[in-house]
């Protein structure tokens, strides 16, 4: 039995979350003894504990713009000596094998395994783009202090590669999987959300912030469908906290335009079974590049077509004119026409659903995504 520390920088049930929580689920427990390290209480906590798996609250050392003032550095060594004596502690009890870093956003797991000569596996979730000084450290941070890199994506692995070239000899490629919906709830109906039942509704799932192109398809709908009386948009998603004037620009963006009655907020949805029930056409209009994209796979599984931004980890996902549509990010006539043709045809919408969930059936399994990580734990710690 080999003890793997996991380490995440959020308790909540977005993507990197549904990815660990996928992954420990499945992992097979008679080779592999998880323990769990969280900054807070959430449903992330909730939904593990349920699996019998052991949760501890503690310092994750979350990388953040304001940890860089002069009390916020106080506050990260605090946090730091804090987070240490848990995990010394934890490791005297279990004797961990290998520290798994959840995203680039927490640094407490690189800490402690240069500090302990533990075998440290970091999974990158991010393309960091800006700003530019920390795009430029992680990649060094990874050479330095990962034993072995997971990226969820070529994309991901790409900007990495571009800044420290070497980085690609201790880095593999692992695809997010997913769990087929298997939902015991009645199906939705359109009605059930207000709708009429001829009503379009365009799903976009998300935290509401500045790069997941929420403006962008506003902006699309006014410029070209405002006499279209039967185009509805749900939003699905809350804003990160500190970050709510994002989503009071989208309210305030929706009141000035006259969009009420078009646009529905939602805030976030731990089951989005009855959402997808309803949903004609999936959305992921990201203005910057998405290392994944975790919702397309999603949606696809809901057999739904997908219009996405023709950048980042979402080439990887939605096959142009076969399962969606890739558009130039922040082009509202890209938008608008890809929009039209799967609004004015039924018929390429459930074929784009059907070959989209043939093809996350074929490539983003559960089983392909647990497997390829218990062979990397193997590695790791024969």
């Amino acid at each position: 039995m080999k003890n793997i520390l996991f380490i995440h920088q959020s308790a909540e049930l977005y993507g990197s979350d549904k990815t660990l929580l996928l992954l420990l689920k499945n992992l097979d427990k008679t080779k592999f003894k998880p323990l769990v390290v969280l900054p807070q209480e959430g449903p992330l906590k909730e939904e593990l504990e349920k699996e019998n798996i052991k949760v501890v609250i503690a310092p994750v050392l979350k990388l953040s713009r304001k940890m860089f003032t002069f009390w916020n550095s106080i506050q990260f060594s605090k946090d730091l000596k804090k987070g240490i004596s848990i995990l010394d502690e934890l490791h005297k009890k279990h004797h961990f094998d290998l520290i798994y870093s959840n995203t680039l956003a927490v640094l407490l797991g690189m800490i402690f395994a240069k500090k302990r000569k533990i075998k440290h596996l970091w999974h990158v979730h991010e393309i960091i783009v800006h700003p530019k000084i920390i795009a430029a450290i992680f990649p060094k941070l990874l050479n330095k202090y990962a034993d072995l890199i997971v990226c969820n994506s070529n994309a991901t692995l790409k900007n990495l590669v571009q800044r420290k070239e070497g980085i690609a000899q201790k880095s593999v490629v692992i695809y997010n999987g997913m769990d087929p919906i298997n939902s015991d709830l009645p199906v939705a109906t359109k009605k059930d959300f207000g709708f009429n039942d001829n009503d379009i509704i365009i799903t976009l799932v998300g935290r509401i912030s500045r790069l997941k192109g929420h403006k962008w398809l506003l902006t699309t709908l006014v410029k070209h469908f405002s006499t279209s009386s039967n185009i509805k948009v749900i939003f699905v998603g809350s804003p990160v906290t500190g970050q709510e004037y994002y989503a009071t620009e989208i309210e305030q963006f929706i009141a000035e335009n006259q969009l009420a009655a078009t646009v529905k907020i939602l805030p976030f949805t731990k089951n989005l079974s009855k959402i997808w029930d309803i949903t004609d056409i999936a959305l992921m209009p990201s203005t910057e590049a998405e290392s994944f994209g975790l919702v397309a796979v999603e949606a696809m599984l809901a057999k739904k077509p997908v219009i996405a931004s023709d950048h980042g980890g979402l080439k990887e996902i939605v096959i142009h004119n076969e399962t969606g549509f890739l558009v130039q990010p922040n082009n509202l006539e890209a938008l608008s026409e890809a929009l039209s043709k799967l609004i004015a045809n039924p018929k390429l919408r459930i074929d784009f659903g059907e070959n989209g969930y043939q093809r996350v059936v074929q490539e983003f399994s559960v089983i392909n995504y647990v497997q390829n990580f218990e062979l990397v734990f193997s590695k790791l710690i024969p």
